[in-house]
């Protein structure tokens, strides 16, 4: 309040009776702010932090800031606190009708309570984990500020997504500074992980690939970078481990069904250069299978298969491999025939 200055002292004195919703809303005086919201004593830290938020919204504020309430003079105890103002926050973020707060910061100024605050937000996280685009994520939006994306301009570049966080660290001296700035880009590298893979196959990715890549940057909140002027082609993903190593994972399960797609059509192209299976047309001519379908019913015939669905025309049917005739579900009739491109119809 002193550093506030003397016209906010008068302002609380002046609407001291008038704290209904058991706030009070005053200039921001010599600080740098516009507002200053000054609560009442309360035990209940979240009833307040909610009011808090509920008001910036009401009018229209971009931000707030909030000291780490009830651990001064009340005495409430740093872990409660810090569960009570994020679960205030987290149900907040959760609402549809948010528009206007795009910023909460939470001002810590001691140094002890930093671990109960950090915990109370990694147990958020873990519980977290598995969602997509859920209430954590909009908590790690408003906290840390709300990023704008960019539309990429070429659907086959990844866009390079680097969402950056901003300490803001206060202390009695440079040293203390200097130290919890040590201390807290320790705790980050011990978190961070980068790894890189090669493979040919990176460069035949298409925009179903890129926007999977896209996809995995986006919840996972890692960095992606794809770069196909190396031989071979590389993709480096840098985040925190246990992110890193889910986007390891899936990428390689993506490159590998690209090498099974590959094997298959392959195999289907070497096929259809020994055996042709074809169906009866409109013209009572034969027509020739696509190349993948021919392949599956070459197998299923080698596996001794009585039967395979398959499309004729872009309807189903089912075709019986010892009568070699094609039925659909309406009755219809369909004759099949196997053909070897040495020994002709077989």
């Amino acid at each position: 309040m002193d550093a506030a200055g003397s016209q906010v002292l008068d302002e609380c004195a002046q609407y001291a009776g008038q704290h209904q919703s058991g706030f009070i809303t005053t200039q921001g005086g010599n600080l740098l702010c516009s507002k200053i919201i000054h609560l009442l004593s309360n035990k209940d830290v979240k009833s307040q932090v909610s009011k808090v938020l509920n008001e910036c919204e009401q009018r229209m504020y971009k931000s707030v800031a909030f000291p780490a309430i009830g651990t001064g003079r009340a005495g409430q105890s740093p872990a409660k606190v810090a569960d009570e103002m994020l679960d205030a926050i987290v149900e907040f973020a959760s609402k549809k009708s948010v528009q206007h707060l795009q910023t909460i910061k939470i001002v810590i100024f001691q140094t002890n309570m930093l671990k109960d605050f950090y915990e109370s937000m990694k147990k958020r996280e873990d519980l977290d984990s598995s969602t997509t685009d859920s209430w954590f994520s909009m908590l790690k939006s408003l906290l840390w500020g709300k990023k704008q994306s960019t539309e990429k301009k070429k659907p086959v570049i990844l866009e390079k997504k680097v969402n950056l966080v901003t300490f803001q660290i206060c202390g009695e001296s440079q040293e203390n500074v200097d130290a919890a700035e040590s201390w807290i880009k320790d705790l980050i590298l011990k978190e961070q992980s980068e790894t890189t893979i090669r493979n040919e196959l990176i460069g035949s990715f298409d925009e179903k690939q890129i926007a999977a890549l896209a996809d995995l940057q986006r919840r996972k909140h890692v960095t992606i970078q794809l770069d196909n002027k190396l031989s071979p082609p590389e993709i480096n993903i840098s985040g925190i481990s246990r992110d890193v190593w889910f986007v390891l994972v899936e990428i390689q399960t993506m490159i590998q069904k690209m090498k099974d797609a590959e094997e298959e059509q392959s195999k289907a192209e070497l096929l259809s250069n020994l055996v042709e299976w074809r169906y009866l047309g409109s013209n009572d001519t034969f027509v020739a299978f696509d190349k993948r379908t021919n392949m599956q019913l070459e197998d299923a015939k080698l596996a001794k298969k009585p039967y395979l669905n398959v499309k004729i025309n872009k309807k189903n049917y089912k075709v019986d491999l010892n009568t070699l005739q094609a039925h659909d579900n309406q009755g219809k009739t369909i004759n099949i025939q196997r053909v070897s491109r040495n020994e002709g119809e077989l």
